[in-house]
């Protein structure tokens, strides 16, 4: 987000001030545009790594939503699962809650669902049990930005489930395009607040009663901490999926100069 305002800010900033609501639109229309192809390219690029397990299902683990409600029309990480699924491979998504929003149960599930892929929604704690049982071939997750050197912020649990995929060699695929690529995030220097927040969203949960009513409950009265994201090293990332290939993460500096 931080990528897109900035460029269109850049933009606009030299336009006359009456030619600047309709520069800004047309800017955000062609990024739409933009998007859509560089998650195509995703998804094809994505596609060859589920390709290659040769097994009559292939199941794949994802983490929180990268699809068309977090991005455009094919999404990020779960474009190389519809290209999958669209040219007839037989595939189920192991999807995890993602607490404490549950992104992965109420957006990924549903999208799915609309897709008509087979899917089950797992507690965010289960993914290792599956990847020890061997029921989990490959795993997928996007990004919210990509060190130069391959480290990646992610959704809160994305880290323990590279380190689990380590652990029992089951490959950690990262789908992300090169605007993800932060010049100023390498090594240890993480220029950027982890966000904190609001303690009730693990305190509390919402729902629909019996009366199909939203509703809250809480479910908690200690204290809680709450961080929205985590970092997953470059040695846990197999490889690193952009519109312009596959790619090992320590190499993704180079493709910025492709």
């Amino acid at each position: 987000m931080s990528w897109a305002v900035n460029l269109v800010g850049e933009k606009i900033e030299i336009e006359p001030i009456d030619n600047r609501v309709s520069t800004a639109w047309i800017l955000a229309n062609k990024l739409a545009d933009d998007d859509i192809e560089t998650n195509k390219r995703i998804g094809e690029f994505g596609f060859e790594l589920i390709d290659k397990i040769k097994k009559p299902r292939i199941n794949i683990l994802t983490h929180c939503n990268a699809g068309w409600l977090a991005t455009i029309d094919h999404g990020t990480a779960l474009s190389p699962i519809y290209k999958a699924f669209e040219k007839g491979l037989d595939i189920h998504v192991w999807v995890d809650e993602t607490r404490p929003r549950n992104q992965g149960m109420n957006l990924t599930a549903w999208e799915l669902a609309q897709e008509n892929i087979p899917h089950t929604v797992i507690t965010d704690n289960a993914g290792g049990l599956l990847m020890q049982r061997g029921e989990v071939d490959l795993i997928i997750v996007g990004a919210d930005r990509v060190s130069i050197d391959g480290n990646v912020c992610n959704k809160i649990g994305t880290y323990l489930k590279a380190i689990a995929a380590k652990a029992h060699n089951v490959p950690f695929y990262v789908a992300a395009p090169i605007s993800s690529v932060d010049l100023n995030y390498h090594d240890e220097n993480n220029l950027f607040d982890i966000e904190c927040r609001d303690e009730d969203e693990i305190l509390k949960v919402k729902g629909v009663d019996a009366s199909n009513n939203l509703t809250e409950v809480r479910i908690g009265y200690s204290s809680a901490y709450n961080p929205a994201f985590d970092i997953t090293p470059s040695k846990y990332v197999s490889k690193i999926i952009c519109e312009k290939g596959i790619y090992n993460p320590t190499d993704i500096r180079k493709v910025l100069n492709d």
